[in-house]
């Protein structure tokens, strides 16, 4: 029964890596099409939604941080 319960949690873990890895990539505007649609039947769109936002924020406070420490 544990092994029942360990797997969807290593697959949640998987599948928000591989958010974190499609949004690296929208990032930079790269993607092939095969690899878009097989990572997009592994995440949800909450997951997206979330990683995401989170990408953005930690981009834009590095930003701040870079343009502070240029000016400062």
């Amino acid at each position: 029964m544990s092994d029942q319960m360990q797997a969807p949690v290593a697959a949640s873990k998987s599948s928000l890596l591989r958010a974190f890895v499609m949004v690296a990539w929208s990032f930079f505007g790269i993607r092939k099409g095969a690899e878009h649609q097989r990572d997009l039947s592994m995440v949800t769109p909450v997951q997206l939604v979330i990683v995401g936002v989170v990408s953005g924020l930690l981009f834009v406070m590095s930003l701040a941080l870079v343009v502070s420490l240029v000016l400062s």
